[in-house]
């Protein structure tokens, strides 16, 4: 479906907010290498530790739980990646398109229940390039949900527009065409 289109049905458009998919590529594919490389370095420590007591069972525990952890996040992140390609928010003065890799979903203000464990800024070392950031769910009245974490753009001001609409009542402004 066309933003023109959806515009008729949702009144102006307001503003887009697009998820960064390339960048939870890269995450993913930083996450993966780290998870073969500690696989890779694990398993022959392992091997050579085996009957020995001294540092090299706790080396070679260290490098496979790094490796498995790695792993499995990277495998996480692709696997988000893969889900979300191409996804973006559009703001409209009656509700939201949410497009995803080629499908646009309308969600007009009154299909939304609320928003949702909205999650503070996660205080620790580069939380937002992990995705670890400010993040938040749309619940929707068919119990569906949709996650909004710090890889997709604006996406406080994009909380801060549903709630007041939601909540308050308060709907955006367009700038585009009115039906």
């Amino acid at each position: 479906m066309r933003r023109t289109e959806a515009a008729r049905e949702l009144g102006g458009f307001v503003r887009e907010h697009r998820t960064d998919g390339s960048r939870r590529l890269r995450l993913a594919a930083a996450l993966l290498v780290t998870g073969v490389i500690g696989l890779a370095l694990g398993v022959p420590v392992a091997i050579a530790s085996v009957g020995t007591t001294d540092g090299a069972p706790e080396l070679a525990g260290l490098l496979l739980g790094v490796g498995l952890i790695g792993l499995g996040l990277g495998i996480w992140r692709l696997m988000q990646a893969l889900r979300t390609r191409e996804q973006c928010f559009d703001v409209h003065e009656r509700g939201l398109t949410h497009r995803v890799a080629g499908t646009a979903t309308l969600i007009p203000w009154a299909d939304i229940e609320r928003i949702g464990s909205a999650s503070a800024e996660d205080g620790r070392p580069l939380a937002e390039a992990r995705g670890m950031g400010f993040g938040f769910t749309i619940e929707l009245s068919d119990a569906r949900r949709i996650r909004v974490d710090t890889f997709t753009e604006d996406a406080r001001e994009l909380a801060a527009t549903i709630h007041r609409a939601v909540s308050l009542g308060e709907f955006p402004q367009g700038r585009g065409r009115r039906p």
